[in-house]
């Protein structure tokens, strides 16, 4: 009568870890799925999850599908509607595809090409990298007061320009990028920025003057050479150069 009932627990206890032999089916909205894969068919993995009365089919297209793990070595994939398949002969087996333990699968979805039909491929062209320059600029009227960085932008592109050192305006004044806010001078090109402060335009032919100070960023609002100044009327006292640095971003450049 013992060795009956020893039997028996032996028995439950096999049934249990062959009930907890499953497949593990990650899907790619971040689920974990654990069952049985028996078959796949139209695009579909078969599944089957729970035991006895319990037990349910599911189906799963390759699309949701990350991965597929198989525990056990008799996990096997059918592509017919046979739900257990049992291969006769060793050939057969080979055939299905049978996996080893702890084998790992990750689908891949291929889109099959059709006779005649073509494929674009996207170019990946090379980003181009900000231009950036370095430019002396000028205090005195050299060049009528301007001094060409040497760039043609063109209208929508970003440009920095960035300004150090420190120049003579004269009378014994100095001052950097920034300029002088309480030295006057009527005859400034943008009267309510600082004299001496530095400044630039776009254009030769063109009055809308940008002040730039220690840095500015701005948006080119027409195409043309870039060309960097100093905010004063009588330039013909002066004497230095601002040291600058002009970066502007290429068109394609992502945002």
């Amino acid at each position: 009568m013992k060795f009956f009932r020893f039997l028996s627990i032996i028995v439950i206890v096999l049934a249990l870890s062959a009930l907890a032999i499953a497949d593990t089916i990650k899907l790619k909205d971040g689920s974990v799925i654990r069952g049985k894969v028996i078959g796949f068919r139209d695009g579909q993995f078969i599944v089957i999850i729970g035991t006895g009365a319990r037990a349910r089919r599911m189906t799963f297209f390759v699309e949701e599908i990350e991965s597929i793990e198989f525990d056990s070595n008799e996990s096997q994939i059918a592509t017919n509607e046979n739900t257990n398949p049992k291969p006769n002969t060793q050939k057969d087996q080979d055939q299905q595809g049978t996996l080893n333990t702890s084998s790992k699968v990750t689908v891949v979805k291929s889109d099959p090409l059709t006779v005649g039909s073509s494929v674009k491929v996207k170019e990946n062209p090379k980003v181009k990298e900000t231009i950036k320059i370095n430019v002396k600029v000028l205090a005195d009227n050299t060049a009528n007061g301007w001094t060409n960085a040497g760039l043609v932008v063109k209208k929508g592109q970003k440009i920095r320009v960035t300004g150090k050192g420190q120049i003579y305006l004269g009378g014994g004044r100095f001052c950097g990028p920034e300029g002088m806010k309480t030295l006057p001078d009527p005859e400034k090109l943008i009267p309510d920025a600082p004299t001496g402060a530095l400044i630039a335009v776009i254009g030769d032919d063109n009055n809308d003057f940008i002040f730039i100070g220690a840095q500015n960023e701005f948006i080119a609002q027409r195409e043309g050479t870039l060309f960097l100044g100093v905010n004063e009327g009588n330039l013909d006292d002066n004497s230095g150069a601002f040291d600058v640095i002009v970066e502007v971003e290429p068109e394609n450049k992502p945002k």
